[in-house]
């Protein structure tokens, strides 16, 4: 039996966020710069790509952002080369997570 709390509804208001194209021009040209810190996590280059895609997919408006819905809206995406690239595709987690902290330390310094 779930506490009390997490039974009610709304405990707590989801802002809504109302974009637009000219709010997101540039925004593919920063994710794909924020992708390219990452290219020396990846053993290959189709890896990389998956994982760029990926990412797109999950910035994407698609309603559900699981792999088959990803491949299938992202440009030259596929389904099961994405689903072998997160479940079997060598990747050095633990320098990104350091590539990732080290990212947010320097965007927190930036906004002192």
């Amino acid at each position: 039996m779930l506490p009390v709390i997490r039974c009610d509804e709304h405990l707590y208001s989801v802002p809504k966020i109302d974009l637009g194209k000219g709010d997101i021009k540039d925004f593919i040209n920063e994710l794909s710069g924020f992708h390219e810190q990452f290219a020396d996590c990846f053993q290959r280059n189709e890896s990389r790509n998956h994982f760029f895609k990926y990412m797109s997919g999950q910035f994407s408006p698609i309603e559900r952002k699981s792999i088959e819905p990803i491949a299938l809206a992202v440009k030259d995406g596929n389904v099961r080369a994405m689903q072998r690239f997160v479940s079997d595709a060598p990747w050095d987690d633990n320098k990104m997570i350091a590539k990732c902290c080290q990212t947010i330390l320097r965007n927190c310094r930036k906004s002192r």
